[in-house]
């Protein structure tokens, strides 16, 4: 068993969750809330002690030396664990093909070895881009891109492992945004300078649905999620709903969380494409792209019927509270000539009068549902 830290001892009556990517977002942000459900976290880092200088002081996790790539270390490291959180994903998108896949049989290993439930964040990308605005658990599984059917494998991987004992627990959601973290959605979208966000970017057309997830909320939800373990399925898949927006409707609640007035600007995919041909990350953005022109949102009323509730914060306090601790000053996934083109264009710009609500792409009005847009 590699080296814990000196507070690794759980006490025998408290639950203990392994979580692989707790440097991440989800993973940090899942981590935090199975310490406020009373767990015990216990994360692989490969430098244990850089991830727990990330994580900052005050944050409850012992830090266990590994690697999701070596099956061996993960096995070891989910000794006495009731739940593994694989939240663990090649940075800047880079390498999916050689990793994502050998990582998620590492953690089929450790929990068919600990018995542990494995708890994944799912995503969107595995269905085809008129997979619509109202994605049940049942909908057919018809990814458009290489990223997507690795996806697609991946839960493959997770069922069969389910039928021969390894319990299993997806929560799949939009894209992410939150305070603090790299690789959140308004991290790209808003770029910052020293005072603060420049401009927002409209990656897609104005009136086109498309989901987010506000982290703390879906991490509040899976916390909730695992509370209930007795009622769940060996392969339990859960779908949420988070905020429908569409890019109308982002850049209305950036503006009015930051108190400005921003200029909207058109994403510069010509940028990102031209980037593309040398750099890997880029090149697997623009793979993406399709998702910013067709409506897509997911149905929650799974969850809802299960939990009672999702859990969901306003828009404009996620957003506020996003926009306050986003990191990037100027970093942008386009580069950072796009914060040059926000900066000249921020004081001359005339955006015109914001949309104020979602359509499906057709210019039919969506309604919300049951925890509101």
């Amino acid at each position: 068993m590699p080296a814990l830290s000196s507070t690794a001892t759980t006490p025998q009556d408290q639950r203990l969750a392994l979580v692989i990517g707790a440097t991440g977002a989800f993973g940090g942000h899942a981590a935090a809330a199975l310490t406020r459900h009373g767990w015990h976290v216990r994360a692989l880092a490969r430098d244990p002690a850089a991830a727990a200088a990330k994580a900052g002081a005050g944050v409850l996790i012992d830090w266990v030396q590994g690697d999701a790539m070596n099956a061996a270390s993960v096995v070891a490291a989910a000794q006495g664990a009731d739940l593994i959180v694989h939240a663990v994903n090649p940075p800047g998108y880079r390498n999916w093909a050689g990793t994502v896949l050998p990582m998620i049989d590492s953690t089929i290993a450790a929990a068919r070895a600990s018995g542990a439930r494995i708890l994944m964040p799912g995503s969107v990308y595995n269905f085809a881009p008129d997979a619509g605005v109202a994605i049940d658990e049942s909908a057919p599984q018809r990814p458009a891109t290489r990223k997507g059917a690795i996806r697609v494998e991946l839960e493959a991987r997770l069922r069969a492992a389910s039928q021969e004992g390894v319990r299993v627990l997806i929560l799949r959601a939009g894209d992410f945004f939150c305070p603090g973290r790299a690789n959140s959605a308004l991290d790209w979208l808003v770029p910052r300078g020293g005072a603060g966000p420049l401009a927002v970017f409209r990656p897609g057309p104005g009136a086109v649905a498309h989901a987010f997830a506000f982290l703390p909320d879906l991490a509040e939800t899976a916390a909730r999620l695992v509370e209930r373990e007795a009622d769940l399925e060996a392969f339990a898949c859960f779908h949420f709903r988070g905020h429908v927006l569409t890019v109308d409707d982002l850049v209305a609640g950036v503006r009015r969380a930051s108190g400005r007035r921003l200029v909207a600007l058109p994403f510069p995919w010509s940028l990102a494409a031209a980037m593309g041909l040398a750099d890997e990350t880029m090149r697997e953005l623009m793979e993406m792209r399709y998702l910013w022109r067709a409506p897509i949102a997911l149905d929650n009323r799974k969850l809802v019927a299960f939990l009672g509730e999702e859990p969901h914060t306003p828009l404009d306090a996620a957003v506020a509270e996003t926009l306050a601790g986003v990191r990037s000053a100027a970093r942008v996934t386009a580069g950072r000539v796009t914060a040059a083109a926000a900066r000249a264009s921020s004081s001359t710009g005339n955006p015109a009068a914001e949309a104020t609500g979602a359509t499906d792409g057709r210019g039919r009005r969506l309604q919300p549902g049951r925890t509101g847009f």
